[in-house]
């Protein structure tokens, strides 16, 4: 089915963040858009507000008469869904075209020379980042984003004159497979998705290949030092970046006062006095990612200066509620060691001298099962961790995996706590802090708000 054909979309998994993007791109081609999600959200009632018609319970008797000809409705589904789900199997049975959101995306992406951001970590705030440079330029974007940014309220953008598209390259179940970008980044290849790939070797091939998928002509800008090998088509131009060393770099880096500055070191041309919206450290890699990616498109030295400046972030990532000299809170994503180890070493470079306390609910007990050893390295940096029950996402449980693997393994000597989820609230409010940082992909950063409102009372 070609995309001018469809004349409805019906989500299988409408609440997800990848799948939102989707949403709102064919609502703004004038498609009527529906749906099942588990649970109603904040962003599924967005949705709602905005045209999609969703529902919330697996009932294919639920499901509305316009999604229902199947010569021009197009369904679409995430790998997350079981395999025994209701309308899944009404619509495989009635012989109406699925597709999963990666190849949607693909075919979408194929339309538009795309700037995509690829990696385990990073991803959504540097295509987040990489959007606002562009939107904020002559060179304008249209963008499929992993989070809400906090510019736009939206993980959508559209601009029906540009021809870049921005897309955050997702490696869960090989989905980048199914994209052709123009130009990419790839920010780290650290081993994750282990249910999904095995080992790490396969894992780093998976990158492998998706070089494979760059269009002549175009760019490829790896972080330097990653163990994957690339393969890019001849006519593909390579580079590499980091934060103080690579073809794209930063220098003169000032960091203090709440502020971080550094001049932009590009063979496509410096950019002096940088200064980052979001001032955190890991953010310096993630701008100049970003960065790199927008000089490719043509935006302009003034352009970027400006833009970087006034660049608020993303719902979840490095999130601040709270930020006074008094007390800190903020949410971040972070679900993998790697991650985790970096939004220590940022908080405590930003906030150096403060005691900073991390709230952690591990997300899978796949996930866990493989790294808790990695976990309890990485959380170690803090000078105080709260370890909550585990997210299960998709996975039902694994014998003997439970948050006590990491708690156990937590250097000797730290402030440790195990509290439950729904605990989480009265144990801040009696247990004072100073900076407070809630990680994880799961359901805890739905307290957020309250912690914020508790800390700024204390």
């Amino acid at each position: 089915m070609e995309l001018d054909e469809i004349k409805s979309v019906y989500f299988i998994g409408a609440g997800g963040i990848g799948m939102s993007a989707l949403e709102r791109y064919f609502l703004s081609k004038g498609v009527a858009v529906g749906g099942y999600d588990r649970v109603s959200t904040s962003l599924t009632r967005v949705l709602e507000k905005e045209g999609a018609q969703i529902h919330y319970e697996d009932n294919p008797g639920l499901i509305a008469k316009c999604f229902l000809d199947k010569t021009n409705t197009l369904v679409v589904y995430t790998p997350a869904i079981p395999a025994d789900h209701k309308e899944l199997n009404f619509f495989k049975s009635e012989g109406f075209e699925l597709q999963k959101r990666a190849q949607v995306l693909g075919t979408i992406s194929r339309s538009y020379k795309s700037l995509c951001v690829a990696g385990t970590h990073g991803k959504t705030t540097t295509s987040t980042m990489l959007a606002h440079l562009l939107e904020q330029s002559r060179v304008k974007c249209s963008a499929f984003l992993g989070g809400i940014s906090k510019n736009y309220q939206t993980n959508y953008l559209f601009d029906e004159k540009s021809c870049y598209v921005v897309i955050e390259a997702d490696e869960f179940d090989r989905s980048f497979h199914q994209l052709t970008p123009w130009a990419t980044v790839i920010t780290a290849t650290d081993a994750d998705h282990l249910d999904i790939y095995g080992t790490e070797e396969a894992y780093l091939e998976s990158f492998r290949k998706y070089t494979t998928l760059i269009k002549p002509g175009g760019a490829l800008i790896m972080h330097k030092g990653l163990k994957m090998k690339q393969d890019a088509p001849a006519g593909v131009d390579v580079y590499t970046y980091g934060r103080e060393e690579g073809d794209f770099h930063a220098g003169n880096i000032r960091i203090g006062g709440g502020r971080i500055v550094f001049d932009y070191i590009s063979p496509l041309g410096n950019i002096e006095n940088v200064t980052l919206g979001v001032p955190v450290s890991i953010n310096i890699e993630n701008g100049i990612a970003a960065l790199a990616l927008a000089q490719l498109a043509g935006a302009e030295a003034d352009e970027l200066r400006s833009a970087m400046s006034s660049f608020e972030g993303v719902v979840r990532r490095f999130d601040f509620k709270v930020k006074n000299d008094r007390h800190v809170v903020l949410s971040d994503y972070a679900h993998h060691p790697e991650e985790i180890r970096r939004s220590a070493e940022s908080l405590k470079e930003v906030f150096d001298g403060r005691k900073i306390t991390a709230i952690f609910q591990p997300h899978l007990y796949s996930r866990t099962r493989d790294f808790y050893r990695e976990f309890a390295e990485s959380l170690s940096l803090f000078d105080e961790v709260v370890l909550t029950e585990i997210y299960p996402a998709r996975e039902l449980p694994i014998e003997g995996v439970d948050s006590n693997l990491i708690f156990n393994n937590l250097k000797p000597g730290l402030e440790k706590y195990m509290v439950s989820k729904d605990s989480v609230t009265d144990f801040v409010a009696t247990h004072p802090t100073d900076v407070l940082v809630i990680l994880g992909a799961g359901d805890l950063d739905n307290y957020t708000q309250r912690i914020a409102d508790i800390v700024s009372k204390n």
